[in-house]
């Protein structure tokens, strides 16, 4: 009985040992070997995440809880995700890549940001109709 549990703690960290050869793969073959980006990339997405982001959007969550009622989840779904899409695509959307964009693309990397604003619009409206319709019929 004691096998499955076993097995899941041995393979907890083999999974996050190969994310983190993935991470580093990535992060070199992204900035072709600038080690000293790379490494600076790592460790100030971890500070600034942990001791700048976390605490404001935890803060701003607490506010939206207290201040937000029932419908606290229909803003928290499409911000995050917006958000997430925001992380992802951070490097297009402000700009910063566009010229090793095209060159390792083909294409421009214009017009990102105002596609991430439709989506982000496009999320909220979605949400604020599936509140409206909920509170119809409740």
């Amino acid at each position: 009985m004691g096998r499955p549990a076993d097995l899941r703690c041995a393979v907890k960290p083999a999974v996050l040992v190969c994310s983190f050869v993935l991470c580093v793969y990535a992060g070199v073959r992204l900035l072709d070997g600038d080690w000293f980006l790379v490494a600076l990339w790592f460790v100030g997405a971890a500070v600034v995440h942990d001791l700048v982001l976390l605490p404001l959007y935890a803060g701003a969550d607490r506010v939206l809880v207290k201040g937000a009622g029932r419908w606290v989840n229909h803003v928290r779904v499409p911000a995050a995700l917006s958000g997430l899409l925001l992380l992802v695509w951070f490097p297009l959307i402000s700009g910063r890549v566009s010229e090793r964009y095209a060159g390792v693309a083909g294409q421009s990397a214009e017009g990102y940001a105002e596609r991430w604003l439709i989506i982000t619009a496009v999320l909220f409206v979605g949400s604020a109709v599936v509140f409206a319709v909920r509170r119809r019929r409740g």
